[in-house]
């Protein structure tokens, strides 16, 4: 049995902390990148703590991971600090750039040696239905937007060494970040839920099968494409 190590950022909640127990389920290790450890402990799975909105935190930890075998880098960790324009201000942009972006640049360029040699990588993003537009999200859906063009940079240029990059744009998922914004048992939730086309919030579990999809070796045919998770919203139109 090939041997699978995933690095995700972000894994100590939510979205990644499910697709990191779905991985471990199928045998990977997991390397978790967050300020905070979770709740929960496998013998294949560790964490590295760090901030990534710290560019010089995420090059030391970066560093750790050079020679560790990393065959999936799945950039999940994510911020939305909203505001309407009248209140965001260009220090917003530069912050979740770098959370967003430039994270994972400097993990891509730590783990890439490795798959290069291994001639197989998968690279993943949580990107975001907010790519599209929603209101209060101008950092937010300015950076979610710069991964689908970052990743299909990277598509092009890494498909030839066997490494697929491919982003997962989740709509409104039931985490703790979605309830901070929307207040949990609301009716402005239930209002929400109301007009997805498909009728009701998203999952955590939702998400992770679209990652899984992904991060399957059968899967090396598919590179450069986003996946909407987002129970038909991004073919019309929704108001966080």
């Amino acid at each position: 049995m090939t041997e699978y190590t995933a690095v995700i950022t972000g894994a100590s909640k939510g979205i990644g902390l499910d697709l990191a127990q779905r991985l471990l389920d199928r045998g990977y290790r997991v390397i978790n990148l967050s300020r905070n450890a979770p709740g929960f402990t496998h013998d294949r799975f560790e964490t590295l703590p760090v901030d990534l909105l710290d560019a010089d935190a995420v090059s030391a930890t970066a560093a750790q991971l050079a020679g560790r075998g990393v065959t999936h880098l799945i950039h999940n960790a994510g911020l939305i600090w909203p505001n309407l324009v009248e209140a965001a201000e260009p220090g917003d942009i530069t912050g979740l750039a770098q959370l967003h972006l430039g994270a994972a640049l400097t993990l891509l360029k730590a783990v890439l040696p490795g798959m290069k040699e291994r001639r197989f990588g998968r690279v993943l993003f949580n990107g975001s239905r907010a790519a599209l537009g929603v209101p209060t999200r101008t950092a937010y859906a300015a950076t979610k937007a710069g991964m689908i063009g970052m990743a299909r940079t990277w598509a092009l240029e890494l498909a030839p060494h066997g490494i697929t990059v491919n982003v997962v744009a989740p709509g409104p998922i039931q985490t703790d970040n979605f309830w901070g914004i929307i207040p949990k048992g609301s009716d402005r939730e239930v209002e929400l839920a109301g007009r997805i086309p498909v009728g009701r919030l998203g999952t955590t579990a939702d998400v992770s099968n679209a990652f899984l999809f992904f991060c399957a070796p059968e899967t090396g045919f598919v590179t450069g494409q986003v996946l909407y998770v987002c129970g038909g919203a991004s073919v019309g139109t929704i108001s966080l």
